[in-house]
């Protein structure tokens, strides 16, 4: 199976990441939280032997954490989340990969077997879903596209998750879920990343 990893990122500017977070403990701050994700993200990801697609929010640096003799990199398309991640799906299985995954930058408990699992339970299976606590999910893995996981969601609430479920068992589609994690989108979430 061909395999590729889809990286959400946003461009690290100021006040333009972790905007719930930024509320509690300001822009700047928000900010550092924001790179050392990046730099997690970078650091679990690195090393995986599939082809690796960093998907910036708005512009393409070419300097910068993401190497690109290791990853290739694309803009996001689409007027909210839910078009944006349909659309790099389709982009990528119209480019022959037959095995994709998508994660974000937002998960500090995200690890390198994990992402791997999800690649190998994607063979068995027609949806891999990895949970976040808030509702939403970290990790999502397909092998053909179906794209009505994508619409009619309420995206960034803690309905993502069940709605999604509710697509996949509504149209019968075999999957796995990996374990639930945490996401980092409020001040309560960040302590564990300073222990």
């Amino acid at each position: 199976m061909k395999q590729a990893l889809i990286i959400f990122v946003r461009n690290p500017e100021l006040g333009k990441v972790k905007t719930r977070l930024a509320k509690t403990i300001g822009n700047e701050k928000a900010l550092q939280v924001y790179l050392r994700l990046l730099a997690h993200t970078h650091s679990i990801t690195k090393e995986l032997s599939c082809d690796k697609f960093i998907f910036y929010a708005d512009t393409i640096h070419i300097a910068d954490l993401w190497e690109t003799n290791r990853y290739i990199k694309r803009i996001q398309k689409g007027n909210d989340l839910g078009e944006r991640m349909r659309d790099a799906f389709t982009r990528l299985f119209a480019e022959g990969y037959t095995n994709i995954q998508i994660i974000g930058s937002d998960c500090y408990e995200l690890t390198p077997e994990l992402i791997l699992a999800g690649f190998e339970k994607s063979k068995e299976h027609d949806i891999v879903i990895g949970p976040t606590v808030d509702g939403g999910y970290y990790l999502l893995g397909m092998k053909a596209p179906f794209k009505e996981l994508f619409t009619n969601k309420q995206w960034s609430t803690g309905s993502v998750f069940t709605d999604t479920m509710e697509d996949i068992r509504t149209s019968a589609f075999s999957f796995y879920t990996l374990p639930v994690l945490t996401d980092v989108d409020e001040e309560k979430d960040i302590g564990f990343m300073y222990t």
